[in-house]
């Protein structure tokens, strides 16, 4: 087993530069560099050291799931919420959406349905009109959008997403620094 490449990987994704690694395992950045090119092999305590800084217990490490990154993701994968008294069923597509970067959902509204008021967030926000239309109501101003447009903004001021049909509307919002 290639440790140096699991390891680098690991800090890659924890996103840690060899020199900050380093520094919270008291090791040079030099000596992180060798054990990622396999060119040294830390003792048993350094390992665990590092391995506790990257956020993985030892088994975590040499499981072969860990090697893995699930990329498929079925409707059976998927969570559903219904909000009867707000009239929308959230889908959340990618179960641990949560704790990664981005936080992709399908929102679909009865008619006059409406989303819950969000707060200021550093959140940035991608929405998807997949069918019918909504309104986005950011701060003081109001904007809409029908099947087949899209929304992007920063929702740094409070925000709610509300049906603007006549019917149904559904859409696909996709949401960093996840708040749905």
């Amino acid at each position: 087993m290639e440790i140096g490449e699991k390891l680098r990987n690991l800090r890659v994704q924890k996103n840690l530069t060899q020199e900050e690694l380093g520094e919270r395992t008291d090791l040079t950045k030099g000596y992180i560099s060798q054990l990622e090119r396999d060119l040294s092999s830390p003792s048993m305590e350094t390992f665990f050291n590092i391995l506790e800084v990257l956020g993985i217990t030892p088994e975590q490490f040499f499981s072969e799931q860990t090697l893995e990154q699930k990329i498929i993701y079925r409707g059976e994968d998927s969570t559903l919420y219904y909000d009867e008294e707000n009239g929308y069923e959230l889908k959340w597509l990618i179960p641990e959406s949560n704790e990664k970067e981005m936080e992709p959902i399908v929102l679909t509204f009865d008619k006059d349905g409406q989303y819950k008021t969000f707060e200021p967030s550093l959140s940035e926000t991608f929405i998807y009109v997949i069918d019918g239309s909504v309104s986005l109501i950011l701060g003081e101003t109001t904007y809409s959008a029908k099947k087949g447009e899209a929304m992007y903004y920063q929702a740094a001021e409070p925000h709610q997403l509300i049906n603007h049909s006549k019917g149904k509307s559904r859409v696909l919002i996709v949401a960093t620094e996840s708040y749905l």
